[in-house]
């Protein structure tokens, strides 16, 4: 018989479950993926001359990007009368910004050093901050789409700032099922992980005074880590200086260890974070979410909504350090 056990695990925040492929052997060649770049030639790097200016800029890419119709028929009826109705009533809201790097800087985020992702992730935080203050929006993502594979658009470095008017249906389902947790456990879920994690080599990728950086145990894609702050707090927003210069940190070690081991992969980074209009300070906790994009999305995920993951957490970190220790000559 084939090797390929599927293990049902379950988050332990939002209760959803994951097939984990548990006694079948990890076969290197089968998900190393070089990040592919974007083909640009025709048109060129916009980001390079857009703003103008020769350091981190915020480019507005698309004001009101976000049409809400809501039902089919909600759309219909709001068709009918798009011609006579102003922007504002036609319920046209958010944006899509991205913060860029510097002209020419094409490199990946974990080669660009610590100074320029430290700014890249300060602007981030400046941005939710602003955006809490004007109370116009309900949601800002964060998001690095890395390699054509990923849906990146610009081989040009860069963060997407997306301002949503709602909370994401992932995010409403950490918020609730962190909620729960608390009542339950009486602590917040997240604490609980940086604590647990730290005691478990098998799914622990790296970690230093301020930030421990795991495999989560019911990870939905090839070698997902989280980056989890030790210090609790709910909004990026607030962040500290030195909790952005932490997470400079901890995203260079982590990808490092990724392009490593997996050639340089293509990946979305998603920050998450809590809603600008909600107050769940005791409940949430920020975090880095990093899915590697090794792999295509077959049928049983899109029929049954669970997500099939062909690496156990626990293979892939084993990959991640030993391949690293083996190409620096230490332990990570």
């Amino acid at each position: 018989m084939a090797a390929g056990l599927f293990e049902l695990r379950k988050d332990p925040i939002t209760g959803w479950w994951v097939a984990t492929v548990v006694d079948r052997a990890f076969h290197r060649d089968r998900f190393a993926r070089a990040a592919e770049p974007v083909d640009d030639q025709l048109f060129g790097c916009a980001n390079c001359s857009t703003p103008s200016g020769d350091g981190i800029r915020v480019r507005m890419l698309k004001d009101f990007a976000f049409h809400v119709v809501g039902t089919g028929d909600d759309a219909r009826e709001l068709d009918r009368g798009l011609g006579q109705v102003a922007l504002a009533q036609a319920r046209a809201t958010g944006s899509w910004r991205t913060i860029v790097a510097p002209p020419e800087e094409h490199r990946a985020l974990h080669a660009v050093g610590n100074a320029m992702i430290e700014e890249l992730v300060g602007t981030a935080r400046d941005t939710l901050a602003a955006s809490r203050a004007t109370a116009q929006t309900d949601y800002v993502q964060v998001v690095q789409n890395w390699g054509a594979q990923a849906g990146a658009r610009t081989n040009h470095l860069c963060l997407d700032l997306y301002d949503l008017p709602q909370i994401p249906h992932r995010i409403a389902e950490e918020l609730g099922g962190a909620a729960r947790f608390v009542i339950r456990e009486g602590e917040c879920p997240f604490c609980r992980l940086v604590r647990e994690e730290s005691r478990r080599p098998e799914r622990l990728v790296w970690e230093d005074e301020s930030s421990v950086a795991f495999a989560p145990y019911a990870s939905r894609s090839p070698f997902e880590i989280w980056i989890v702050p030790r210090r609790h707090e709910a909004d990026f927003g607030r962040a500290t200086d030195l909790d952005v210069t932490a997470t400079a940190e901890a995203l260079r070690q982590v990808l490092t260890r990724l392009a490593a081991s997996l050639d340089g992969p293509p990946y979305n980074l998603v920050l998450h974070t809590a809603p600008l209009s909600e107050q769940v300070d005791a409940t949430y906790h920020w975090h880095w979410e990093i899915h590697p994009r090794l792999r295509e999305i077959a049928g049983l995920e899109l029929g049954t909504g669970l997500p099939v993951n062909p690496v156990s957490p626990e293979d892939a970190v084993e990959e991640l350090l030993g391949r690293a220790a083996g190409e620096t000559g230490g332990t990570a």
